[in-house]
């Protein structure tokens, strides 16, 4: 099979409207972050690399960003970074002074971002917490970045101690602004962690589809048939065929259905569903779309297809 017979470009979208189908919601979050701003000396962003411009809330930067600024790029491992240059130069014209790549596991990457958060706090006045010793920080992000992780990772690195956040794979784990928690001990610095707060105007469709893919957003509200599909789209365009041996297909596809249905087979997924003949009611066995589409969404979400950069 040619691969220009694998592209479908642009994505059919079906008519939808942003607005509907990707509902915001933020009012909460951002009230309980503005309302211990005074109380903080930086603010850390955090973003998943493979969207480094899609779905950045404009809030934190209109309601946050009198404060100095960090932005961490989480989940390194799963993105493409070839294209690093190109979003650093597009960053900087969007004002990020300073931009940091985690993925909360490489222990080099994380031991950055204290420096880093010095430095940022260095540069600008604190004001009325100039006599305080500590620093006092902020995690914001979108849901299901990495906040959390962070957070937990800081602590291990600098602390030696465990979790003082939960943690999980799917969107609004964290649901309040917390209490500060020590992240540091020299310098000595505590932060908030925050819900993840998305944008209540999320741009495009197309946005909308990347933030769902990454698990930003949770996925009965798009539909996982409709994710997995344009998960296939994405991969072959970029393309990244590594689902193809992950899979044990034979080839790569463009088909969803073909693709979910020999997924399911390999997974051994099926279910019972009732048909009607003309001699009456029968059982069928018949491949389990739903959980094929479950298990390739979340296989590429563990990086098991392969890295891309959806930006």
């Amino acid at each position: 099979m040619r691969l220009s017979s694998l592209l479908r470009f642009p994505y059919d979208f079906g008519g939808r409207e942003v607005v509907h189908w990707f509902p915001g919601h933020m009012a909460k979050g951002i009230k309980q972050m503005r309302a211990k701003l005074t109380k903080v000396d930086c603010i850390v962003e955090v973003h998943d690399a493979r969207i480094p411009l899609s779905g950045r809330n404009p809030f934190f930067k209109e309601y946050l960003g009198i404060k100095p600024h960090l932005l961490i790029l989480n989940k390194m491992d799963l993105a493409d970074l070839s294209h690093q240059n190109r979003i650093t130069s597009q960053l900087r014209k969007q004002e990020v002074g300073k931009v940091i790549y985690t993925d909360c596991i490489q222990e080099e990457n994380i031991k950055q971002v204290v420096p880093a958060i010095v430095e940022r706090i260095k540069c600008n006045p604190r004001f009325h917490r100039e006599e305080n010793p500590e620093i006092s920080i902020m995690v914001t992000g979108i849901p299901n970045v990495g906040k959390s992780s962070l957070v937990n990772s800081l602590r291990r690195i600098h602390l030696r101690k465990g979790k003082a956040s939960r943690v999980g794979g799917e969107p609004g784990i964290t649901r309040s602004v917390l209490y500060k928690i020590q992240v540091s001990e020299n310098p000595l610095i505590y932060l908030f962690d925050t819900p993840g707060v998305l944008s209540p105007h999320i741009e495009n469709v197309e946005t909308g589809m990347k933030l769902a893919l990454c698990g930003t957003i949770l996925d009965h509200l798009v539909g996982e048939d409709i994710i997995a599909d344009y998960l296939l789209y994405t991969l072959n365009n970029y393309p990244q065929h590594r689902y193809v041996q992950h899979y044990e297909l034979e080839r790569p596809c463009s088909d969803i259905e073909t693709v979910l249905k020999k997924i399911a087979q390999r997974l051994g997924k099926t279910q019972k569903v009732k048909a009607i003949t003309g001699t009456g009611d029968v059982n069928i066995t018949i491949p389990n779309y739903s959980a094929a589409a479950y298990d390739f969404i979340r296989a590429f979400r563990k990086g098991d297809l392969g890295r891309v950069a959806l930006d």
